[in-house]
């Protein structure tokens, strides 16, 4: 194991590549942790999240090993949060890697994430096949997290197709615009476009612009789309991650117009107390920070 080609993931637990070993897939640094693991632990929390392909935010450096051990199982391992629970459902097999069900990983993500975080990553979960049922199921019991994650249900919409998406209706939740995710539109009987979201009783689209509507194609794509909706008479908003986070009282002017109605900053209050709570912001991510203490594992209950 001393030899070039070995790289060592934690105590016990090695990984065999000529490569940089910060460069190493998920995979297989988490099948090196799983060999030095009891043979009924499981990985949780976003470890788990990210091995199913969830979306997740911005998490602070380092991010620790989840892993979900049935209640008296003791696991003392530098760079582990050991998660304890006395009735664990039967753990997936993903990719060879034990991953605890998916209920219970969106428990464990209820215990720490902020509440826009943990929407994103519930409305991720839903999109991916999950069925709501089960987790609410789940939600119901007396576990920590379960709170947040009945709360963070009522909010889900599985019809959202990016994290910054999710954000961008949550934004529009708490100012009190009613919108409706992916809307037709129709004009004349012909289909225009699909929007993002639609205010209700408008005719305006608010969408979120990522990278991928920088590419010179798609820019031509979008500009044609933007002129058959001018055509048929409606307004499109496009906004950029830093606009929500940056700039939300534009954002908000451009509601107001809509709606018309007077613009009052004030209903930018609980935007900011969700933003300060989540990882799209530096208060966020230290919070986040001091709830992961390390390298020293840590045992919870849950």
């Amino acid at each position: 194991m001393r030899r070039r080609d070995w790289h060592r993931v934690t105590r016990g637990g090695y990984v065999r590549s000529n490569a940089d070993p910060t460069a190493l897939d998920l995979t297989r640094r988490l099948a090196a942790w799983q060999v030095a693991l009891p043979p009924d632990a499981a990985f949780t929390h976003v470890t788990a999240a990210a091995v199913l392909g969830w979306w997740l935010p911005r998490l602070p450096e380092p991010v620790p090993v989840f892993v979900q051990v049935p209640m008296r199982r003791r696991v003392r391992r530098p760079g582990v949060r050991l998660l304890r629970t006395d009735a664990p459902r039967p753990p997936l097999l993903v990719d060879g890697l034990r991953i605890a069900s998916a209920p219970d990983v969106l428990l464990a993500c209820a215990l720490d994430l902020g509440a826009l975080d943990l929407d994103v990553v519930v409305d991720s979960a839903l999109r991916s096949g999950i069925s709501r049922g089960t987790v609410e199921e789940c939600a119901r019991e007396r576990r920590r997290g379960a709170v947040a994650l009945r709360a963070a249900l009522t909010r889900a919409d599985p019809r959202s197709e990016s994290p910054w998406e999710t954000a961008l209706r949550r934004f529009h939740e708490v100012v009190d615009a009613p919108v409706v995710p992916q809307h037709r539109v129709e004009h004349e009987g012909r289909f225009v476009a699909r929007g993002d979201l639609w205010i209700a009783g408008t005719r305006t689209l608010q969408e979120y612009d990522g990278a991928v509507h920088r590419t010179p194609r798609q820019q031509e794509k979008d500009l044609r789309r933007e002129r058959r909706l001018n055509e048929a008479g409606w307004v499109r908003n496009g906004y950029t991650s830093r606009d929500l986070v940056n700039r939300p009282l534009t954002v908000l002017q451009d509601v107001d117009r809509a709606l018309g109605r007077p613009t009052d900053p004030a209903r930018l209050d609980a935007w900011a107390v969700l933003l300060r709570e989540s990882c799209t912001t530096p208060a966020g991510r230290s919070r986040l920070a001091q709830r992961w203490p390390g390298p020293n594992p840590e045992q919870l209950d849950s």
